[in-house]
């Protein structure tokens, strides 16, 4: 462990020495040289790796408190190989990324959402939330962006397409609207509102990085293609200004974002507990890192890991974004050693090593600039920049309050009836047991002894519900639910865990004794 940590403390010195100084009005450097680009579109992708790999260890082990600086996150030289052989699952950061990726490359950056939704499908690589929903809508016929809307997907404010739209502003160099639009027809796939917002603001981020070595410049302009009447934007907004309020005190602004921000009402995993996979909130943490890292790619990546919460997803982003305005040459020999043993390793269940990223990402870059109004002359590259323009406005949930959280645990075979006031609801749990893998458990819904619903729940991991029912366009009334599994089978359950009630009004819930 000494060992790790002074392997660490010596990145810290030597990221130092690379460290960019802020500068109050900073100038767009729109003129790079074909290897100033390369050396950013590298950085990009290795510095993903590298802070997923980072905070890997701490990933949801700390939920609703921070990764105190007495607690040491192990890194060495052999860091990436080891997850790459032992759990490749980890670098689900990079590897839908690189789906859309390889869409690209085969039908340009204009293919259409159902060509990116397909290849998503397709791809065998283990999902959850948001993307496992848009999985298995895609398997019942539900394309996007219907797949991803938040009527048909509990968890469409959730992180993912936070994590998966790096690839958008990779390749579209000082063009953060032409991010966004490639993100308008990838992030609907899983996501919606707040959800794709957080990818809007990452691709962003990455486009910006490329023409500015300011940091503040890129989180503040890269949130300006965010509506302001969002939820997302207001969070954000918070997070600069708390930055500005307390300069010098990352923790400080750690606790104001808990204080206004914590309280999770979409994603069912997160309601009254402190676990929080909502994209605001995470991308408040890759904002926290970024702003306090003040350009230092150690320090970067440690904040956005010890905010905790998705504490591999959020680093992964932040050292991405840096990686790009440093480039991969400006990032410490102590880092990127680490992925040499891996370079030309495909990502799992892709076809895509690190030197193929860089490789078509660079060729897409190359082609967004001469789309774009730039040019490319001999070994000069001239971008067109484009002013960040806000996106529609999206709101996902809307008009919804949490009512109450039921616990059930019980098996869906000794659960009777549920009886509430209001106007949506949630039936958590999941199908378990022996049965055989192609095995599709089916459960009626009724609502005041009406049919509404018969829900499906594959026993397959990468083809399952991961809710038994959801509802959240009811008129509000009185309901009372009951469930029907019509096709048991021996050695299977379904075990229901808690319901998720809502109304259309704030609930105030009074002290029991004064």
């Amino acid at each position: 462990m000494k060992a790790q940590l002074f392997v660490v403390a010596g990145c810290f010195a030597l990221s130092l020495l690379g460290c960019n100084k802020t500068e109050k009005q900073p100038e767009l450097n729109l003129t790079l040289s074909k290897e100033q680009l390369f050396d950013k579109v590298k950085g990009s992708w290795a510095g993903k790796t590298i802070g997923c790999t980072y905070g890997g260890p701490t990933e949801f082990r700390y939920v609703g408190t921070m990764i105190q600086d007495y607690i040491p996150i192990p890194w060495s030289k052999g860091e990436v190989k080891k997850w790459y052989d032992t759990a490749p699952g980890l670098y689900d950061d990079v590897y839908v990324d690189l789906t859309f990726v390889d869409v690209i490359d085969k039908y340009g950056s204009d293919a259409p959402a159902d060509s990116f939704a397909m290849a998503f499908l397709r791809a065998g690589y283990p999902l959850d939330h948001a993307n496992q929903i848009a999985r298995y809508n895609l398997l019942n016929g539900l394309m996007p962006p219907a797949c991803g809307h938040w009527k048909n997907n509990p968890h469409a404010d959730c992180i993912d397409f936070q994590i998966e739209a790096d690839f958008a502003g990779v390749m579209t160099p000082g063009m953060p609207n032409k991010a966004a639009d490639i993100c308008d027809r990838t992030g609907h796939i899983m996501s919606y509102g707040d959800g794709w917002y957080g990818g809007v603001f990452v691709a962003a981020m990455y486009s910006l990085a490329y023409v500015s070595n300011d940091i503040n410049f890129i989180v503040g302009e890269a949130l300006k293609t965010i509506p302001q009447e969002s939820e997302f934007y207001k969070c954000i907004t918070d997070v600069i200004n708390w930055h500005k309020q307390y300069p010098n005190d990352w923790k400080q602004t750690w606790f104001e974002i808990e204080k206004k921000w914590g309280e999770e009402i979409s994603c069912p995993d997160g309601i009254q507990v402190p676990f929080d996979i909502e994209a605001k909130m995470n991308s408040a943490y890759v904002a926290l890192g970024l702003l306090y890292g003040e350009g230092d790619f150690f320090k970067t990546m440690d904040i956005s890991t010890r905010a905790g919460q998705d504490s591999d997803c959020n680093p992964s982003t932040a050292a991405g974004i840096l990686g790009t305005m440093l480039g991969y040459s400006n990032i410490p020999t102590c880092w990127t050693e680490a992925l040499d043993p891996v370079v030309d390793t495909p990502f799992s269940h892709t076809t895509i090593s690190l030197n193929k990223a860089y490789e078509l990402s660079m060729k897409h870059a190359l082609a967004e600039i001469e789309k774009n109004g730039g040019k490319t002359d001999g070994e000069m590259v001239t971008i067109a920049y484009q002013k960040p323009e806000p996106v529609r406005l999206e709101v996902s949930f809307e008009g919804l309050y949490l009512l109450s959280k039921e616990t059930l645990n019980k098996s869906i075979t000794a659960f009777d009836s549920l009886h509430y006031n209001g106007t949506a609801l949630v039936l958590k749990g999941w199908l378990q047991g022996t049965a055989p893998e192609d095995y599709v458990a089916e459960v009626e819904i009724y609502l005041n002894d009406k049919l509404v619903d018969t829900s499906k729940m594959p026993k397959f991991f990468d083809h399952r519900k991961r809710e038994i029912y959801f509802n959240y366009d009811l008129p509000k009334g009185d309901y009372t639910v009951k469930c029907k599994w019509i096709n048991p089978v021996k050695g299977a359950d379904i075990w229901m865990t808690d319901a998720i009630l809502y109304t259309d009004q704030k609930v105030v819930h009074e002290l029991p004794c004064q």
